[in-house]
């Protein structure tokens, strides 16, 4: 990693100006954090009122969550390389401004396919704003006060993740779907003149800029779950089914062969020789697959299936989401006395007995204080494993390695969350449609069990992760604390 390197900017002053641009450091870094991470999931309890006004299927839907994640996914290493090289607050205020369009685009769309579009265009702001705005608010500050502000950092990460539900269905019933977007832009435009004005600048080494790698990761992603969206309309067999899958995967094994070959990868395959990292970023992948899954999915449910408003909807999702700013500190303090495997194995098991309690609950007609209960399994199992995978994988690697094992991890983790919210897709509309509340439980209850599948599978990778300690020692980058990783993403690279 880089060096940071702080240069001054327009109206800093001495040591008497210190505290409150600090500050305001954390105040203008910490607000767009929370409305990236918001937006995450903001949108899920608005779409079946988006789909009431602009059609679609569950298909179709999925991508306003996946064009997000995808595009946040792809764009992360990559933004961070060009503030490296072109100056992080310049980087950092373009993001702001791109993410504040795109929401002014996603409130405008006049049809799902320009809706999809501009939420890409939300990811790639994104993908912007959260490596650089915790590079820029880390170097604001000397190493002995980083934990505090990246706990700061952390909690509003949380936040953002249980507010994101209640404040889309908000939001959408006393309003309408349009205002979760047109929030962003005053909102986006005030951070990006604040970071303009009182940010330090910082710069990096001048990384080599892995565009290839960057095109190779997003199509391949993007076109394989395109195909997996399509084979339940077309069937397996479809032409178009099977070119999707075939040029994906092409794709995807041409970014593997050129990873390999050039010498300042986006993702190092190398570190993948690491079995404690290996394990720990194959269970952060799986781990949110089986989050945005039983997300996506349980919105419609409740919505297309139970009759519920959209405001309804986001106080039932209460017990589950706010559940990690509750048990996931206890977590962390935990995690070094008996390592990741011994709470997230049986945290990502109870997350899995949690979402199959709930799909045979969806079976049975059940009101939903019946649900209650397993949604607080599912959210207190999880809340054990969130704080100590990314430690565990970041345990796993040499200091030298942090910032980029960092960035392997957020990517990975938002990939997984495409990869879940597609497969989920795939088996409801092979299961159901939105057509009738029977049919929305018909494709539900299968729905729900996968993103239970997936939470064991989580478990059993996480069952190879090995407990290991560091020695003491300053801190690297305030990266390694574990405090920053939620239900969404909130690593940085460095």
């Amino acid at each position: 990693m880089p060096a940071l390197t702080a240069r001054a900017t327009p109206g800093s002053g001495g040591p008497r100006n210190a505290a409150p641009r600090r500050a305001l450091t954390v105040a203008v870094t910490a607000v767009a954090y929370f409305m990236v991470t918001l937006d995450a999931l903001v949108v899920v309890t608005s779409l079946p009122t988006i789909h009431r006004d602009l059609g679609g299927d569950v298909g179709t839907l999925q991508w306003t969550v996946n064009a997000y994640n995808t595009a946040f996914a792809a764009g992360i290493i990559t933004a961070a390389a060009l503030g490296d090289r072109l100056g992080r607050r310049r980087v950092y205020v373009f993001g702001l401004a791109l993410f504040a369009a795109a929401s002014a685009g996603c409130a405008l769309a006049p049809n799902m396919a320009t809706l999809i579009g501009c939420r890409a265009v939300q990811g790639i702001g994104a993908a912007t704003v959260m490596p650089l705005g915790l590079t820029l608010l880390t170097s604001a500050f000397p190493a002995e006060r980083r934990g505090t502000v990246v706990g700061i950092w952390g909690g509003v990460a949380g936040l953002g993740v249980a507010a994101g539900p209640l404040i889309g269905g908000g939001v959408t019933q006393a309003l309408s779907w349009h205002w979760i977007f047109w929030v962003n832009v005053p909102v986006g435009l005030a951070a990006a003149a604040g970071a303009r004005l009182h940010l330090p600048d910082t710069r990096g080494a001048r990384a080599w800029l892995d565009i290839p790698a960057l095109v190779l990761i997003g199509a391949g992603v993007g076109v394989l779950v395109w195909g997996l969206v399509q084979a339940p309309r077309d069937g397996w067999g479809g032409t178009r089914t099977l070119a999707a899958l075939i040029v994906g995967v092409l794709l995807l094994a041409a970014f593997i062969g050129w990873e390999s070959r050039v010498p300042e990868p986006m993702i190092p395959l190398g570190l993948f020789r690491s079995p404690g990292l290996a394990a720990a970023v194959t269970t952060q992948f799986l781990m949110a697959a089986a989050i945005q899954a039983a997300v996506f999915l349980t919105s419609q449910y409740f919505q297309f299936g139970r009759g519920d408003a959209p405001l309804a909807t986001g106080l039932r999702f209460l017990p589950w989401t706010a559940m990690p700013l509750l048990v996931a500190p206890i977590g962390g303090a935990l995690f070094d006395r008996v390592g990741a495997r011994r709470l997230v194995v049986p945290g990502l098991l109870a997350q899995g007995a949690g979402f199959a309690w709930i799909a045979y609950l969806a079976g049975t007609g059940a009101g939903y204080g019946s649900y209650v209960l397993p949604f607080v399994v599912a959210g207190t199992g999880v809340s054990m494993a969130l704080p100590c995978v990314p430690a565990a994988a970041l345990n796993a690697v040499p200091p030298a390695s942090l910032g980029k094992a960092a960035g392997v991890l957020n990517t990975l983790q938002l990939f997984g969350a495409t990869f879940g919210v597609a497969t989920a897709t795939v088996i409801f509309n092979a299961n159901g449609s939105l057509a009738t509340p029977a049919a929305v439980i018909h494709g539900f209850r299968p729905g729900i069990a996968t993103a239970a599948g997936l939470s064991v599978l989580g478990a059993a990778a996480a069952s190879r992760i090995r407990h290991t300690r560091r020695p003491p020692r300053p801190r690297p980058e305030p990266l390694a604390d574990a405090r920053l990783d939620r239900l969404t993403p909130a690593l940085d690279r460095g």
